[in-house]
């Protein structure tokens, strides 16, 4: 129960060079087709185990909607094969199957019969859709009267009010604020500790890499690659940046990461290194070690401005700290090709341990998607080691500095005699 599997799917509309074009084709068949096919989704194949969460990301236009639709079956496929196993609830476009004119509580009934609920399990469901949406007196108002994000809550709420073997979210849940936001993802989480299996879209870097074992990428209404959250969004992140003439290639590390590295190629990344106060080079260092990131850059064509970047990222890949030196106006001007730059950030390592990596970036301006000379993820890989500090959690070393004021207690009153 709760498993996907997608077999060689595609969806193809017809395009036609006129509007008579239609017409003419329907009144007479045997003359031949007059339209033309156009795949917004073409042989796309996987398989999602049951309690496993996918991920499926690519730009607007890619076939991310359209895929989870024929899934869901509010769009029919034009070739290839689904298989659901279990339970499914979807939220797909806001608000859908909502009307305007009722009632949030008189969608709820319709929206949840949709979903396969009856009356009766609706009814005792009710208060706590109701406490999950936290919408108020709202829920008696027509729902023309919200706003977007009213309706996400009470449309994911109607859609998680049970416990589904097969949970399909696309990117309603953008529009909610932070805390809903946060509270949903909860949820999720919740269902999938309890087993549900997960199918999301989002360009949430941070939900992807967090909730999801695997992750698809889709370009072009094609599968361009699939394989672990990081690797994928690294590779994607890449290539939005890259739409220009550039190169995007990956290389498998020592450790098994994936190393993807893109750029248009006027500097590039000649080396990098960690070094500690003595100026030698490590990969192990101890929490709070003043370190130098050394980075040498080669100019290969004439450029007007260079900026260098470095993002330091934890074992899942969730930013720690990054800067360029944009930020800190120190970018480079009118650099010639042969020249050789040497980049030297120097910072502690208040961080937690554990294993880190370094993201480099070198481009034109503040970010690497105006233009992007080089994008390198795990540049560098490091391990950070407590033994000379307390044993604190956490991704930051913040030396929290305790004083103690202990007030002795107030002495007992004497009795007094009766």
């Amino acid at each position: 129960m709760g498993d996907i599997q997608v077999i060689g799917l595609g969806k193809a509309y017809r395009q036609y060079p006129t509007r008579w074009s239609r017409l003419l084709e329907w009144l007479m068949p045997w003359a031949g087709t007059r339209h033309q096919l156009r795949w917004v989704l073409k042989d796309v194949s996987f398989h999602v185990r049951p309690g496993e969460a996918l991920g499926v990301i690519g730009i607007n236009g890619a076939g991310k909607s359209t895929l989870l639709k024929m899934i869901t079956g509010t769009t029919q496929p034009s070739a290839g094969q689904i298989h659901l196993g279990g339970r499914v609830a979807a939220l797909l476009e806001l608000g859908m199957g909502f009307h305007p004119e009722f009632t949030g509580r008189q969608n709820v009934f319709m929206a949840g019969q949709l979903l396969g609920m009856t009356l009766e399990e609706l009814h005792e469901l009710m208060p706590s859709i109701e406490a999950f949406a936290e919408i108020g007196e709202y829920i008696d108002h027509p729902v023309r009267t919200y706003s977007s994000g009213m309706q996400m809550r009470l449309a994911f709420s109607v859609a998680t009010a049970r416990r589904p073997d097969v949970l399909i979210v696309d990117e309603a849940l953008s529009v909610g604020d932070a805390y809903f936001q946060h509270k949903s993802f909860a949820r999720i989480r919740e269902f999938r500790k309890s087993g549900t299996t997960l199918l999301i879209v989002s360009h949430d870097r941070q939900a992807i890499q967090t909730i999801c074992d695997r992750a698809i990428l889709l370009d072009h209404g094609r599968l361009a690659l699939e394989g672990a959250p990081e690797e994928v969004m690294d590779f994607f992140s890449a290539m939005i940046a890259e739409r220009e003439q550039s190169t995007i290639r990956q290389e498998r590390l020592e450790n098994d990461k994936v190393r993807t590295i893109s750029g248009t190629g006027e500097a590039s990344v000649a080396e990098v290194v960690l070094l500690n106060g003595e100026g030698r080079t490590v990969d192990v260092v101890e929490v709070g070690t003043p370190l130098v990131l050394q980075v040498t850059v080669n100019i290969n064509q004439d450029i007007p401005r260079l900026v260098l970047g470095f993002m330091i990222k934890d074992r899942m890949g969730q930013p720690v700290y990054g800067i360029n030196t944009h930020r800190i106006n120190r970018a480079l001007e009118d650099l010639r090709a042969g020249e050789q730059v040497v980049y030297r950030y120097a910072f502690p390592a208040n961080i937690g341990k554990g294993n880190y990596s370094i993201a480099l970036s070198l481009s034109r301006l503040d970010s690497h998607l105006d233009k992007n000379y080089e994008w390198r993820d795990f540049a560098l890989i490091f391990h950070v080691i407590n033994t000379r500090k307390p044993d604190f959690v956490g991704a930051a070393s913040l030396d929290a500095r305790l004083d103690i004021h202990r007030q002795p207690a107030d002495l007992p009153a004497e009795g007094v005699a009766c």
